[in-house]
This record gives structure tokens, sequence and C-alpha cells, in this order.
């Protein structure tokens, strides 16, 4: 198979609208923001935990799909990188993956910290962060 169907099971709501004003990375200062999920999918939430950690893959839309070299953090002293050794949003396929934690949960909308995805940007999974064997 050459494609693949991805639909969005949300979308998230933030105060962020533009790239220009947005952190870079989450715990940089991003405001607290929802994922809203599509009611076919709430379900599918009905385990998640405030307090818990989760990573949120992100269609990250306003992306440039035809970038392959970017400067890290914008920083033009660094030299030309390529995406897949970035966490730039402008790649091939602009898969955003971002670690929030749970804020609190009101039916179908999760609030969450630590989000830098534009106000919008459709949510395409959440999947808990597990803890490995050993840690706590």
């Amino acid at each position: 198979m050459d494609h693949y169907e991805l639909r969005p099971i949300g979308r998230v709501e933030s105060p962020l609208s533009d790239r220009a004003s947005a952190p870079k990375q989450g715990h940089e200062g991003s405001p607290d923001a929802w994922i809203v999920l599509d009611d076919d999918v709430a379900d599918a939430a009905r385990d998640l935990a405030v307090g818990a950690d989760a990573i949120v893959l992100t269609w990250l839309d306003r992306a440039d799909r035809t970038v392959q070299t970017t400067r890290p953090r914008d920083d033009p002293a660094r030299p030309p990188t390529g995406v897949f050794s970035t966490r730039s949003p402008d790649r091939p396929n602009p898969i955003g993956l971002h670690r929030v934690r749970i804020r609190s949960i009101e039916g179908s909308r999760i609030g969450v910290r630590d989000l830098e995805a534009l106000d919008g940007t459709p949510v395409v999974d959440v999947k808990a962060v597990l803890d490995l064997p050993g840690e706590h």
C-alpha cells in the first residue's frame, strides 16, 4: 500500500494561534490547552487520569511538507540539519509528538499542560505514558 487512511479524532483548543508566538517545545511556556475528542471516540479516553502523562499525536496541518532540512530552533548559527533529526513541524509527514500532563477531564474534553500545538490542530491519537519496569 502506498497510502494509509488517517482521520482526526479531535482538535486542539488553545490560545496559541500562530507559529511565531508558539514555544518550540511544550515545556517552554505553553499555555494550558484542551484536547476536544469527537463524540464517536470519547469512550476511548474513559480510563485516562488527571495528573497522568500522555503522548498526543497531532497532524501539523499548517506545516510545509516540502522541507527536508532546517536550522534547529531557527538559529542561523546552527548548520542545516535533516528534519528527521529535529522536532521541526515542517517535514514530509507533519506528525506532531507531544508529551502532556492531564490537568482535567470534562466529558470528551481533556485539559492538558505542555501542549505547544496551535488552536484547531487535528489530534490523531492519545497514548498513555507507561512506566518502564523498575520505574515509578
